[in-house]
Formats: structure tokens, C-alpha cells, sequence
């Protein structure tokens, strides 16, 4: 799940691969900016991390930057799901 937006990363268009590479699930996040908070950018990351890590295996993100296209949906999906988090 994202943090801050009732979505999971997959249903945002985050997760952009899933791949196997000598025994290590590589998978590709997708930041709709790259320059996004560090502490967002971390959070999403080792959610990852855990999520590959409760599955016993070992894990490498690799981070890239949506296009417009899916940074336009991104951002709908972010509007409509927003939580407050007072």
C-alpha cells in the first residue's frame, strides 16, 4: 500500500517489473517525479523490501521515472484516494 493514498503500488502503476536475476527478485519502481521526499521515496522502497523478504527471497529496487501518461494517471488515482493524514 502507499502510504499516504488508499492504492497499492501495483494499482498505482508503481510497480513497473517484477523480474528473477540469479536468485534476486529485481523489481522496478516507477516515482511519478524523481525528486520526490526522500522519506516517501525510503518508505516506498522498504515496503518492497519486506514484502520480497517475507517471501524468503532477496530483493533489488530499481527506481525510474513515470512518463506523462502514467504520471497523469497516477496523479487521478492520487486525488481520488488521498488519505487525510492528520
Amino acid at each position: 500500500m502507499h502510504p499516504a493514498i488508499s492504492r497499492t503500488l501495483i494499482e498505482l502503476g508503481m510497480v513497473k517489473h517484477i523480474t528473477l536475476e540469479n536468485d534476486k527478485v529485481i523489481i522496478t519502481l516507477a516515482l511519478p517525479i524523481l525528486d520526490i521526499p526522500a522519506s516517501i521515496k525510503d518508505q516506498l522502497v522498504s515496503s518492497l523490501y519486506k514484502a520480497v523478504a517475507s517471501l524468503g527471497a532477496e530483493a533489488e529496487v530499481r527506481i525510474m521515472e513515470m512518463n506523462q501518461e502514467e504520471r497523469q494517471a497516477f496523479l487521478a488515482m492520487e486525488q481520488e484516494s488521498w488519505k487525510d493524514l492528520k
